[in-house]
């Protein structure tokens, strides 16, 4: 099995992990940045309605799009990663670092690493979200999708690749922005344990991978929160002024606290996930 494929395999197993932590939350937040002001006094207000009028089987409504979707899009995300840091590495061993050196990566290589896994999981991550989000945001007694391809026949076939796409240059801007900080936090935080510890990267614990990944959660929604924001309004609004199309200025916070709660533990599943399988594969 080649590096990067077991790249790939433990990039979805982290995006796997990532979703069945964090869709509950994630449900929570794309509700309160799409309803209209006051129809929720906060979080719990939100999850209490959830529960009462849908019951807890609601909060994993749409899981099959992120669950089939996101697995795609962290393995994207880790597989660019971990192709552009033995670029990097082999780049810096070019330049006459040894071996130990050139494989700790500066910040711009690491910025530029991420981003770019950013932009590739873009192409992905657009389209799984806009159909996650309208299956969230429909109505529970008179839905207007059955599914996930029902949703994707039905805004296909009225509005073609661009419907199925609404929203995606908001959705590169947030993943190069968001995901360079992400690995670059995460990259950073591992390499200060290895010299503080004089450790290899595989000695780290499976504690320490949970503990970065759930800081490059919190840095990456830092960054991205006002984009990701402007992304659901704009992929809940109307396709046309037709079928009720509007733009109107928005709270870039509404939504923040679910977020901020889901962020270290969907985050610090997917690092874990993504080292533990890792780790695994390079060892058979």
């Amino acid at each position: 099995m080649s590096q990067t494929v077991k790249d790939l395999t433990a990039g979805t197993a982290g995006g796997i992990a990532q979703v069945l932590v964090g869709q509950p939350f994630d449900i929570v937040k794309v509700r309160m940045q799409t309803s209209s002001k006051g129809t929720y006094s906060g979080m719990l207000d939100c999850a209490g309605g959830i529960v009462r009028n849908e019951g807890p089987l609601a909060f994993y409504k749409g899981t099959l799009t992120p669950l089939l979707g996101i697995g795609v899009c962290v393995s994207i995300q880790f597989g660019v990663l971990e192709y552009t840091k033995r670029y990097f590495t082999a780049q810096n061993a070019r330049k006459g670092q040894d071996a130990a050196q050139s494989a700790l990566l500066s910040s711009s290589q690491l910025l530029v690493g991420g981003a770019l896994a950013g932009l590739g999981n873009g192409f992905v991550s657009g389209p799984v979200e806009h159909i996650r989000i309208r299956l969230q945001t429909q109505s529970n007694t008179n839905p207007v999708y059955r599914g996930p391809f029902d949703a994707i026949k039905k805004i296909g076939s009225k509005y073609g690749v661009r419907g199925i796409y609404k929203g995606q240059n908001v959705t590169f801007l947030r993943e190069a922005l968001g995901y360079g900080v992400y690995f670059w936090t995460y990259e950073k935080l591992v390499q200060r344990e290895m010299a503080k510890k004089g450790i290899l990267r595989e000695q780290i614990s499976p504690g320490s991978a949970i503990l970065y990944g759930a800081a490059a959660g919190y840095a990456l929604w830092g960054v991205i929160y006002p984009i990701d924001m402007i992304k659901s309004r704009m992929q809940t609004d109307g396709f046309s002024p037709s079928d009720g199309q509007k733009y109107r200025s928005t709270a870039f916070t509404r939504g923040l606290g679910p977020t901020l709660i889901r962020s270290p533990f969907a985050n610090g599943a997917t690092f874990l996930g993504f080292e533990m399988a890792n780790r695994f594969l390079n060892s058979i």
